[in-house]
């Protein structure tokens, strides 16, 4: 038996890249309860690796009203059903101009599995050849850059990469690496 049941759900906003809806709740004990929740499709990260460098993107991030680094990464609503190795080159592709001769998946992330359904793929990228990026509107103002392996790990440990998503890729690339077969 799940924990909480669904009873009801109705929605509360919708967009092209998000649904907000708040369902209620009947938990193990029988009292009732709301949940809001927020459902996205599926993303893709991708951590492009050449020798020692890694490619980093810089955009500005409206919600928190900064510009950030973080691996390249997004969704594409309009192709939900799209294999999470193709979002990921497309992503790539668009956001750096580099396409990638081998997309090896790290792992599984769940962005904020307390309210929202949304999940990410991360993959490392290797063998890349470079290309002019195919950015969207929404990212006219992004930057892209090639960063050391010991520069990437001081921007993370500096509070210069604060994307959670960035960050746990970052562990799963790691693990990756220490276990490798």
């Amino acid at each position: 038996m799940d924990p909480i049941q669904r009873v009801a759900s109705r929605e509360v906003y919708r967009n092209n890249w998000m649904t907000v809806r708040e369902d209620d709740i009947r938990r193990p004990d029988g009292s009732a309860g709301v949940y809001g929740v927020i459902d996205k499709p599926d993303y893709a990260l991708v951590i492009a690796q050449d020798g020692d460098r890694f490619r980093l993107v810089e955009q500005f991030r409206y919600p928190l009203d900064e510009r950030r680094w973080e691996f390249p990464q997004g969704t594409a609503p309009d192709l939900a059903d799209v294999p999470p190795a193709e979002l990921a080159a497309r992503e790539l592709r668009e956001e750096t101009g580099l396409r990638a001769g081998s997309m090896v998946p790290l792992g599984k992330l769940d962005v904020a599995a307390g309210m929202s359904s949304q999940r990410g793929w991360v993959f490392l990228a290797t063998d890349l050849t470079e290309g002019e990026p195919e950015r969207e509107l929404e990212e006219q103002d992004m930057r892209s850059a090639w960063f050391s392996r010991a520069d990437l790990e001081k921007m993370i440990l500096a509070g210069e990469i604060t994307d959670a998503q960035s960050i746990a890729a970052w562990a799963q690339l790691m693990l990756f690496e220490r276990h490798r077969p």
